[in-house]
């Protein structure tokens, strides 16, 4: 006898599976951008939250790190506007920003620890989130 699986899910809800997954992802994103910003302000100011490394491989001056993580932020948080419109540049840019955002926390990990894992956690949540909706799951919203 042959079975016949039937689907669960039905176009409505499938619907609102990737709505969810990009609003989280545009909402992930917005944050990450929002503390991007404030580190990278942190850092230009020198402030003394950050930790001094003397033998890092990736040495940079912190202030220089503060403009990498401020540029960074507002791009991130421009492109979690565009996403909560779904449109697919969005999709793409986010996806290159929560990237980029996770190497540079990478490679400033030495200077802010805590913040540097939970930002790398955060963007990987963001690219996952814009990766798994598919691009005819948005077409209806």
């Amino acid at each position: 006898m042959a079975a016949t699986h039937t689907s669960h899910r039905t176009d409505g809800s499938r619907q609102m599976w990737a709505a969810g997954l990009t609003v989280f992802a545009a909402v992930m994103l917005g944050i990450t951008g929002v503390v991007g910003i404030f580190r990278g302000i942190m850092a230009i100011a020198e402030d003394d939250v950050f930790l001094t490394t003397p033998d890092y491989v990736f040495q940079f001056d912190l202030t220089g790190w503060g403009w990498i993580h401020l540029v960074l932020g507002v791009v991130a948080v421009l492109v979690s506007f565009g996403l909560y419109r779904t449109s697919m540049w969005a999709r793409v840019a986010g996806v290159a920003i929560a990237a980029l955002v996770i190497v540079a926390n990478f490679l400033s990990l030495p200077y802010y620890p805590a913040w540097s894992i939970l930002m790398i956690a955060m963007s990987g949540f963001v690219i996952w989130a814009l990766c798994v909706v598919k691009p005819d799951d948005t077409a209806a919203l």
